[in-house]
């Protein structure tokens, strides 16, 4: 009986403090001025008015481009978007000083304990695509 009750008290509360799932479809030419960073392996941008709070792309030193949402994990409610440091190998949440590594989205500072939000990222005919 008891553990029926623990199953029933949590139910429903299992996304508390997560980044809302919204989606996200944004594409530019690989040519555009907004990312010209990207060209340099080690280059990030952000990008306003997509996600939660934003996009953070980042070209990874192995060649791979991977991209967030800039809503920090840490009390995502809050909404606070993660800026980028120089250099650019992490951002930090300006909110509560947590720092997330660019190359996964990892908490490398605390009191961050989760991951930030990956989105899929797709370079087709010199156009990145990111969406979920």
């Amino acid at each position: 009986m008891l553990l029926l009750c623990l199953f029933f008290l949590s139910c429903g509360k299992t996304n508390v403090g997560a980044i809302p799932n919204v989606p996200v479809n944004f594409s530019a030419p690989l040519s555009d001025p907004r990312i010209s960073r990207l060209t340099a392996a080690g280059g990030a941008v952000t990008i306003d008015g997509y996600g939660v709070a934003g996009l953070v792309i980042y070209h990874r030193p192995d060649d791979i481009y991977v991209a967030y949402d800039r809503c920090s994990s840490y009390q995502p409610e809050n909404h606070c978007a993660v800026t980028l440091d120089s250099p650019t190998f992490t951002a930090t949440d300006p909110c509560s000083g947590s720092k997330f590594s660019l190359s996964d989205g990892l908490p490398v500072k605390a009191p961050a304990t989760r991951y930030l939000r990956a989105y899929s990222v797709n370079i087709s005919q010199n156009q990145i695509f990111v969406s979920n």
